[in-house]
C-alpha cells in the first residue's frame, strides 16, 4: 500500500470539508433557527392576527376558533364555495365562515399557505421572497396583487428585523399541504 502523499492529504481534507460545507448548507435553515429570532416570529404572528385569517376557522364550544390543526395554512383547498352574495346597503366585503376567503369589490380573495410546505406553502420562498412581497404587496415582490383583507398597508412598516424573525418563525412551524385556490377577479 502506497503512503499518502502531502498532496493526497491536502486534496482528502478539501474533499472532506467541501462536502461538511454543502451538507451544512443544505441543513442550515434547520441548524441555524436562532431561538430568539424564532421566538420574536412566532410574538409577531400571534400579536399581528395572522391566525385570524390564515388559519381556518371552525365552530368551537364558545363559538368560532381557529382551528390550530391546520394553523396557518390557507383556505382549505377542498372547500368548494358558492359565489359570494352581492352586497347590500352599506355593507360592501362579505367573507366565508371558515374566515379564509374574502369577497368585496376587488373580487374574492383566499388567504396563503404561510406553512413551510415546499409545493403549497413558503417551503421554497427566500427571506428575500417573504420581505418583497410584503414590501410592494405583490407576490414574490413582482405578481400579482396581494388582495385585501391582507392589511399590507400597515405590514410594510415591519422593519426588516420583524419580517426575517417572522419568515424564521414560519419556517419552523408544521408544514400543511394545502394547495389554496388562485383569487378571483371581480365580474364586470
Amino acid at each position: 500500500m502506497k503512503t499518502p502523499t502531502l498532496q493526497d492529504v491536502r486534496l482528502t481534507l478539501i474533499a472532506s470539508t467541501l462536502t461538511g460545507l454543502a451538507w451544512l448548507a443544505y441543513t442550515q435553515p434547520l441548524l441555524a433557527a436562532d431561538p430568539d429570532k424564532v421566538a420574536r416570529g412566532k410574538y409577531l404572528v400571534t400579536t399581528s392576527g395572522c391566525n385570524d385569517c390564515h388559519t381556518p376557522w371552525k365552530a368551537g364550544p364558545n363559538g368560532p376558533e381557529p382551528d390550530m390543526s391546520r394553523m396557518l395554512s390557507g383556505h382549505p383547498e377542498k372547500m368548494q364555495l358558492p359565489a359570494p352574495p352581492q352586497p347590500v346597503g352599506p355593507w360592501m366585503v362579505s367573507a366565508a365562515a371558515t374566515n379564509t376567503a374574502w369577497a368585496g369589490p376587488w373580487g374574492v380573495s383566499y388567504t396563503a399557505n404561510l406553512t413551510p410546505d415546499k409545493e403549497t406553502g413558503l417551503g421554497k420562498w427566500t427571506l428575500r421572497n417573504f420581505t418583497d412581497t410584503i414590501r410592494t404587496g405583490r407576490h414574490l415582490g413582482r405578481g400579482r396583487a396581494i388582495l385585501p383583507p391582507m392589511p399590507i398597508p400597515m405590514y410594510k412598516h415591519f422593519t426588516d428585523e420583524d419580517l426575517a424573525a417572522i419568515y424564521t418563525y414560519l419556517q419552523t412551524i408544521p408544514p400543511v399541504e394545502n394547495r389554496v385556490p388562485e383569487p378571483v377577479a371581480p365580474k364586470q
